[in-house]
């Protein structure tokens, strides 16, 4: 499995100067014809909305359980690993700013992937394979045609490591292990309805999708429901940037924990990830969501150690810095600054002539600290196992047929 690694970052750069060109009359009437079209069918669908929103709604809470993966089965992965997920995923972020495809496509990419992962044995050198097919389906699916990545770019992207064909074939496996069952709704599609019903700012939406985006890294999140995990991160994201909560007190235990679970990861996220947030257009909440956690560690910081009392001045003489310290304790009457270092010799057994300790005594009073042996653990064991399934740059040709167990 090869990643290809974008030095320039031109994928999240905003162009600076744009295309300005004279529209002519025609052109000017079909676009405003076009915006009218928009308007009466966004009306006629907000109609429809409202009439068959309780039916729409239970239509997306069936599709979204039978569309969920199950994080266990991927677990008994023979070569995936879930330490190759970042490089993945950090590869279709790239690819999907790239091609500019919707928010949502990047979402049920990453759905595509994960409940293929959960039905089928994925061999490690595949493993971007499969990415590259579930992108291109979910950017078939819902997005716009124009925008559909080529075979041939998501072949240069992965550095020339597949045919053609092997892209084909891999895209009809995936839909026949689905059932060719695509629709699914998305965190983005919770996260508009939320974000309509409470009017949340531009600010609070980029900060909620960044944070989802976060949990496509984490194995954590992989079998949560998109609804659940809609409202958490944009509870979460009020929270960071000082908005005020709307909690209806209706939370359940599975949404606290979700919540909870966001907030500790959000400490590491991607730099491919935070590079992509940090554009103006995005409101720049990677850079607001670093200055969150580095005001909240300071915090933490303070609490743990608070300050010391203040010190009470010295009223010792120091006439003279140079001297030998002096002893106060049991100072004799008449000598103000006690006994003169050092103090009169000690006495015991260990002790022989003149305060010297013998050579038999002094080993004897040393006692030398037992080093614990390190246990062998399975960490251990799966770091070195894990080390030899690293992905390599080997071709390897598809058979759809040898891939499913």
């Amino acid at each position: 499995m090869a990643y290809s690694n974008h030095v320039d970052g031109s994928f999240f750069v905003e162009a600076e100067e744009p295309c300005q060109q004279k529209m002519s009359m025609r052109e000017t009437a079909k676009m405003i014809a076009r915006n009218k079209q928009e308007l009466i069918a966004n009306e006629l669908s907000r109609l429809a909305c409202d009439e068959y929103l309780e039916d729409i709604m239970q239509h997306m809470r069936h599709m979204e359980d039978e569309t969920l993966p199950d994080a266990n089965l991927i677990d008994m992965q023979r070569e995936i690993q879930w330490f190759m997920r970042p490089y993945l995923i950090d590869f279709l972020v790239e690819a999907h700013a790239a091609f500019s495809l919707l928010p949502e496509t990047l979402f049920l990419t990453v759905n595509l992937l994960d409940r293929y992962c959960s039905k089928r044995v994925v061999y490690k050198q595949h493993y971007q394979l499969v990415g590259c097919a579930a992108l291109l389906i979910a950017a078939k699916y819902g997005d716009k045609k124009d925008r559909v990545p080529q075979i041939n770019e998501l072949n240069n992207m992965c550095c020339g490591l597949y045919d053609a064909g092997m892209f084909t074939q891999m895209e009809m496996h995936v839909l026949n292990t689905l059932d060719w069952t695509i629709g699914h709704p998305t965190v983005d599609f919770f996260s508009q309805l939320i974000v309509a019903e409470e009017r949340d700012s531009v600010e609070v939406e980029n900060m909620a999708s960044y944070i989802c985006e976060i949990a496509l890294y984490h194995r954590d999140f992989v079998s949560t429901k998109p609804s659940v995990m809609a409202r958490a991160s944009l509870a979460l994201a009020r929270a960071i940037l000082g908005k005020p909560e709307v909690n209806d007190g209706e939370w359940d235990h599975v949404e606290n924990v979700t919540l909870l679970t966001l907030s500790q990861h959000l400490h590491q996220p991607s730099a491919t990830l935070a590079r992509k947030y940090s554009s103006p257009h995005l409101s720049r909440v990677s850079n607001k969501l670093a200055d969150f956690l580095a005001q909240q560690a300071a915090i933490a910081r303070r609490a743990a150690a608070p300050p010391s009392p203040p010190c009470e001045p010295s009223t010792a003489k120091s006439d003279n810095i140079y001297s030998t310290p002096h002893k106060g304790l049991g100072a004799v009457p008449g000598v103000a600054d006690g006994y003169m270092t050092p103090p009169i010799s000690p006495d015991g057994a260990c002790f022989g002539q003149q305060g010297v300790m013998s050579k038999d005594a002094y080993q004897a009073s040393i006692q030398y600290p037992v080093t614990p042996s390190p246990q062998p653990t399975e960490a251990a064991h799966g770091y070195h196992h894990s080390q030899q399934h690293m992905p390599g740059h080997t071709y390897f040709d598809v058979d759809p047929s040898r891939m499913a167990y």
